[in-house]
Parts: C-alpha cells; sequence; structure tokens
C-alpha cells in the first residue's frame, strides 16, 4: 500500500505549542522524578499522582485544551503536542522491542503519562509489551515486514488498537486513547503517522459502502502480539461485527491491523472503499523528539508509513500508553495486585 494522497485537511486535528517557559518548567521537574516501575499499584499511583500535579501547573487554557480533547464528543479525534520537554541525552534505540535499561532521566516517560493521566487510566495488558504500562515502539529486525508496531519497511495499514476478548468482541476492552511520544526519529525522518477521523471518513463513503460497513459482516484477526506470543501463531477471529457504529454525528469505527475477514463479495469491496476513505481524508505528522499524538481509538484510524530501519542504535523511537476512560467495564481482565489486564 502506498501513502496517502494529499488532500484538503479536514477540521478535526487539535494542535497544542507549548511555550518555552512551559515547556522548560516541565522538563525540570519531569526530570527530578523516578522511573516508572513495575511494583505494587500503590507505586505507579502515586507518581502518575505526581505527574498529575506537575501538568497541573500549565496555563489554564493549555490544561483545558487537553482536557477537552478527553472528555467531549465533538472535539477532534487526534491531537498533536509540539514543543514539550525532553530527555537530555539518550541510549540506543532498544532493538528488541524495548524496554531500554540504559536511560538516566525518565523526562519522556513523565510527558507520556502525564498526557495519559490527563485523558484517563494508562492500563497493562499482558498481552502487549508483558504488560507495561510504557511501551517502548521500535523497528524489530524479525518483525519488518509484519502489521504490527515492530514493521518498518511496509506501510501499516489504517486499524485501531483492539484487544482480544473471549467474548468475541475485540472492540470492548479496547483503549480508548493512545499517547505516541517521539524520543528518536527515523534516519531519514520520512516515517509518517497518519490519523483519520470517522467523522471524515463516514463523509466520504458512498452510501452503500457506509450501509454495509455499519453490518455486521466482518471478522477482525486479534493483535498480532497475541497471535505470536499466545495463539502460537494461528489466527483468531472475532464473532462477526460492523465496523462502523454509533450516531451519524459521533460515529465509531473499528479495524484491525493484524487482519479482517470480510463476508461476501460486497463487504470485501466496503473494506477496499474504508482503506481509501481513510487516504483521502487522513492527517499526516512527522514526529520530532519533544512531540506526542494524543489520538482517540474509537474516533477514528491511525496507520504509519514505511521507512528505512538500520538496527544501529540509531532508529525511530516512540513510547506509547494505552488508556482508558474506564477501567470498570474490563474489571474481570484485572491482574490482583497490579496494573495488568488478562
Amino acid at each position: 500500500m502506498t501513502a496517502p494522497a494529499t488532500a484538503a485537511r479536514p477540521a478535526t486535528l487539535l494542535t497544542i505549542d507549548l511555550p518555552d517557559p512551559v515547556r522548560d518548567a516541565l522538563g525540570e521537574q519531569l526530570a527530578a522524578l523516578p522511573r516508572p516501575g513495575h511494583g505494587p499499584a500503590g507505586d505507579i499511583d502515586r507518581l502518575m499522582t505526581r505527574y498529575l500535579q506537575t501538568f497541573a501547573r500549565m496555563p489554564a487554557s493549555l490544561l483545558q485544551q487537553i482536557l477537552d480533547f478527553g472528555r467531549h464528543a465533538d472535539t477532534p479525534g487526534v491531537g498533536y503536542l509540539r514543543n514539550a520537554p525532553a530527555d537530555p541525552s539518550l541510549p540506543p534505540t532498544p532493538g528488541d522491542g524495548g524496554p531500554s535499561s540504559g536511560k538516566a532521566t525518565f523526562v519522556a516517560e513523565g510527558v507520556l503519562l502525564g498526557l495519559s493521566g490527563l485523558l484517563g487510566e494508562p492500563v497493562g495488558f499482558a498481552t502487549e509489551k508483558n504488560g507495561r504500562l510504557v511501551h517502548d515502539v521500535v523497528p524489530v529486525a524479525t518483525g519488518a515486514t509484519t502489521q504490527t508496531n515492530q514493521g518498518s519497511s511496509v506501510f501499516l495499514n489504517f486499524h485501531n488498537d483492539i484487544v482480544h476478548d473471549a467474548s468475541g468482541r475485540y472492540d470492548l476492552a479496547s483503549p480508548d486513547f493512545l499517547v505516541l511520544s517521539c524520543l528518536r526519529a527515523d534516519h531519514d525522518g520520512v516515517a509518517g503517522t497518519y490519523y483519520a477521523d470517522a467523522r471524515d471518513i463516514c463523509h466520504v463513503l458512498d452510501a452503500e459502502s457506509l450501509e454495509i460497513l455499519r453490518s455486521p459482516l466482518f471478522r477482525m484477526n486479534a493483535p498480532g502480539s497475541y497471535v505470536r506470543d499466545v495463539a502460537g501463531g494461528t489466527e483468531v477471529y472475532s464473532e462477526l461485527v460492523p465496523m462502523i457504529g454509533g450516531p451519524d454525528s459521533c460515529p465509531e469505527v473499528s479495524a484491525a491491523a493484524n487482519g479482517i475477514r470480510a463476508h461476501g463479495a460486497p463487504a470485501r469491496a466496503a473494506l477496499d472503499r474504508l482503506q481509501q476513505a481513510c487516504r483521502e481524508v487522513a492527517h499526516e505528522v512527522f514526529l520530532r523528539p519533544g512531540e506526542a499524538l494524543l489520538i482517540n481509538n474509537r474516533k477514528g484510524l491511525h496507520a504509519r508509513s514505511s521507512f528505512t530501519a538500520r538496527y544501529d542504535g540509531r532508529d525511530r523511537w516512540l513510547q506509547r500508553t494505552y488508556v482508558r476512560r474506564d477501567q470498570w467495564p474490563i474489571r474481570h481482565r484485572a491482574v490482583p495486585g497490579s496494573r495488568r489486564l488478562h
């Protein structure tokens, strides 16, 4: 698949630029905090409280933009935050999917978790990055051609991050938001991240395709991490579900990166049209150090361009969190005494 074609940008991107004094004040405070650990839940709770204290000192106008992004149905589906504080130096990019053991400061983790705390509550799934709250998203040689966060040499199709669930509905436990923060760009600076808002997708779809996509004619494959680490390489498909749901004014869209089985020729054609529509309306962002994307995982789909990984310790390095607004509906998945979920 080729990258999205250039098109007029819909008004569904929120851009937030931190003034230098705000950046510097945040950086100074975050540099004094410890590395987020993986111990008892109380440890991360205390640290999350410190992050919230730190970010609450931002000017009210900036703080409200982030809070409103997370709490209102009619706000943009993606936020682009620039000029955030960064670590003064970085160790080599992890080559195996992380985490890095050589970081001396943890400003990046503070930015990631601080932003996440303004949107909801970060969660860790046992089948994704071993349940860690902070995910290192880096190219891995053995996963270069996969439709996963380890890939690099192929276009990562438009998708949202879903979670395998025994109920057969992979959208029930999925994160409400993702936060992506850039520590290091790719060598050539060409790796693009794309976001297509469901409202814009529905606007450009023809009526017949939209009706089909709202019908339960699609099976979502489980995430690549689940298929690889839990299912022994066997594909695990959901029950038949629609790809688009909800009212016309606030639609929700679901698409599995690891494969979708469309039932019938009309459904297959509608699925192709959906990916085409995403390319037509997508925002394109080239993340650089000190920049982050706030991604609503229900209002739209995201994708990533191909890029050349060299596996030399200087490759692209993002960090990611999964964020839920409410963990009560997925309480049955909780691992006692930790923030991990089954």
